[in-house]
C-alpha cells in the first residue's frame, strides 16, 4: 500500500519593505523590454535545501530571520512588492509601489520524501505542484484598470530533512537575471542574521528605466499589441497554461567531459569541411543543439510523420544589460532586459546524419549575429513569435549557465536542487549551471511519458558518442 503524504498550511502572511523607507513610486512599464512578457504565465521556481531539523526548530529559529531580511532586502526591490496597473487604451501600464505595499508569504509543512522531490529521475510533475505558491487574485478598479501582484512565496518544510523556497513572479516585471539578482540578495542578508553591510553598493539594483531609448520604433508598435490583449477580456496572466495530460519531468546532466568532447567533434568536422565556416562553440551552444535535436527525434514517437521540410523554431534570450550600444544600461539594472534570438532550420537537416553540427551552427552563427545587434529587428519580435507559436515546432530556452541559481545561500548552504516548475507545460528547455560540476550543465525537461522514454534513450545514445 502507497503510503499517505500530509502537506499543510501553518502560516499566511504579507511582508512589505520597513516602513518610511520607500515613498510612494510610479515605475514605466512600456519599454519594448517589457511588453513582450504581457502574455506570458508566471515563472515558479523551487530552491530545495538540507535541513536536518523538526519543524518546531524551524518555525522558532529559521522563520524569524528569513521573514526579517526578506522585508530589509525589499527597500532595495521594491518593485516586487508593489503591483501591475494595466490600465484600458489609450493609458499605458506601469508598476506602482504604494507604502504598505507587500509580497503573499505563506509557511507550510509536508511529509512528501525530500529526497524523491529533489531528484534529477522521471517523475510526474504534479509532484512539485503543491511547493508552488500562488499570486493573489487581480483586481479590476472602477475604471477598467487591472491590478496584478507581481510576486509571492512559499516555504515548505520536510521535518528532519529540508525546506523548500518556492518563488512566483511576473515575467512582465523582471527577467529571469533579476530575479536571482534578488534571491541572491535576499540570501545574503538571511545568512548575514540582517547585516545589510553584506551587500556591495555596486551591486544594488538599478531602477533607472528611462535611460531605455526606443530607437527601432518597437513600443508603438508593442502597445498596440498590449492595448488588443488588455481589451480582449483574457487577461489574465497569473493563471498557468493549461496543463496537458501525463506530463513528466526529468533533469539531465551534461558534464564538463561531454562538452569537451562534443566541442572537439564539432571543430573536426568544421576543420574536414573547408567550405564550412568557424562555427561558435561555447558550452551553451552545444548544450542547446544537442538538447534540440534530440528533443526533435524523440517527436517521432509523439507526433508521427512531420514534413521534412517544415521548418523548425528555437529561441534563447540574450541578456542586454552593459551590452546596448544605444544607450548606456547598467548590468544591475532590474526589469526586463533580454533580446530574442531565434533560430530556425528545416527538420531534415536536424535529424540527418550531422543534426547536431547544423543546430550548434544555426544557434551559434545567432549568438555571434548579436554581439553587435542586440536590437536589430527589435520591432519585428512580437510577429515573430507569433509565427513561431502557430507552426507548432518550437522549443524555447529557460535559463542560463551564467544565472548562478546555485549561489543561493540563506545559510543552509547552497541548493540542493533547482527546479523550473513553469516548464511543465513543454516545449521548453530549463538552463542552469550545474551543482555537482564545474562546466558542466543542468538541463530541464518536461514531456509526455511516451515521449519522454523516448527523448532518454535518444539522450544515453547521443551521450555515447561523446564519452
Amino acid at each position: 500500500m502507497a503510503q499517505s503524504h500530509t502537506f499543510k498550511i501553518l502560516e499566511k502572511s504579507y511582508i512589505s519593505p520597513p516602513v518610511g523607507f520607500i515613498p510612494p513610486t510610479t515605475l514605466p512599464l512600456i519599454t519594448f523590454f517589457d511588453i513582450p512578457w504581457f502574455q506570458s504565465p508566471p515563472m515558479h521556481s523551487l530552491f530545495f535545501y538540507h535541513h536536518p531539523y523538526p519543524t518546531l526548530h524551524f518555525t522558532e529559529t529559521t522563520l524569524p530571520i528569513l521573514k526579517h531580511s526578506l522585508s530589509l532586502t525589499l527597500q532595495y526591490f521594491f518593485p516586487l512588492a508593489a503591483n501591475i496597473y494595466c490600465p484600458p487604451a489609450p493609458l499605458k501600464p506601469d508598476i506602482r509601489y504604494i507604502e504598505g505595499d507587500s509580497i503573499f508569504f505563506s509557511v507550510a509543512e509536508s511529509t512528501e520524501d525530500f529526497n524523491h522531490l529533489k531528484a534529477n529521475y522521471l517523475r510526474d510533475v504534479k509532484l512539485l505542484h503543491p511547493f508552488v505558491p500562488q499570486l493573489p487574485v487581480a483586481r479590476l478598479l472602477s475604471d477598467g484598470t487591472h491590478v496584478f501582484p507581481i510576486m509571492a512565496l512559499q516555504v515548505t518544510v520536510f521535518p528532519n530533512f529540508g525546506i523548500c523556497v518556492g518563488v512566483t513572479h511576473c515575467h512582465m516585471a523582471a527577467d529571469g537575471i533579476s530575479l536571482m539578482h534578488f534571491m541572491r540578495s535576499w540570501a545574503s542578508v538571511c545568512k548575514s542574521k540582517g547585516e545589510l553591510a553584506c551587500l556591495d553598493p555596486k551591486s544594488l539594483p538599478s531602477h533607472s528605466r528611462e535611460v531605455i531609448k526606443d530607437p527601432c520604433g518597437c513600443d508603438a508598435i508593442f502597445l498596440e499589441e498590449y492595448w488588443k490583449w488588455i481589451s480582449s477580456g483574457r487577461v489574465n496572466p497569473v493563471q498557468n497554461h493549461d496543463e496537458k495530460p501525463n506530463m513528466v519531468r526529468s533533469t539531465f546532466i551534461m558534464t564538463q567531459a561531454h562538452i569537451n568532447k562534443l566541442k572537439q567533434w564539432v571543430r573536426t568536422l568544421c576543420m574536414n569541411n573547408t567550405t564550412s565556416e568557424q562555427i561558435h562553440v561555447s558550452t551553451f551552444v552545444l548544450t542547446c543543439a544537442f538538447m534540440w535535436v534530440c528533443l526533435i527525434q524523440s517527436e517521432k514517437n509523439e507526433s508521427g510523420n512531420v514534413d521534412d521540410n517544415s521548418m523548425y523554431y528555437f529561441i534563447f534570450a540574450v541578456d542586454c544589460r552593459d551590452r546596448v550600444n544605444e544607450f548606456p544600461l547598467s548590468s544591475t539594472y532590474f526589469g526586463n532586459c533580454t533580446a530574442p534570438g531565434i533560430v530556425k532550420v528545416k527538420k531534415s537537416e536536424l535529424i540527418g546524419k550531422n543534426g547536431i553540427l547544423m543546430a550548434a551552427k544555426a544557434i551559434g552563427s545567432k549568438v555571434k549575429e548579436m554581439e553587435g545587434e542586440l536590437l536589430k529587428g527589435a520591432d519585428r519580435w512580437l510577429s515573430k513569435l507569433e509565427e513561431m507559436v502557430r507552426s507548432g515546432h518550437l522549443t524555447a530556452v529557460s535559463g542560463s549557465p551564467k544565472m548562478r541559481i546555485y549561489d543561493v545561500d540563506f545559510g543552509w548552504g547552497k541548493p540542493e536542487k533547482v527546479d523550473f516548475v513553469h516548464i511543465d507545460s513543454g516545449g521548453t528547455l530549463g538552463i542552469s549551471e550545474c551543482r555537482n560540476e564545474e562546466g558542466g550543465i543542468e538541463v530541464m525537461l518536461a514531456l509526455s511519458v511516451v515521449q519522454m522514454d523516448a527523448f532518454t534513450s535518444i539522450f544515453e545514445q547521443n551521450l555515447k558518442l561523446f564519452s
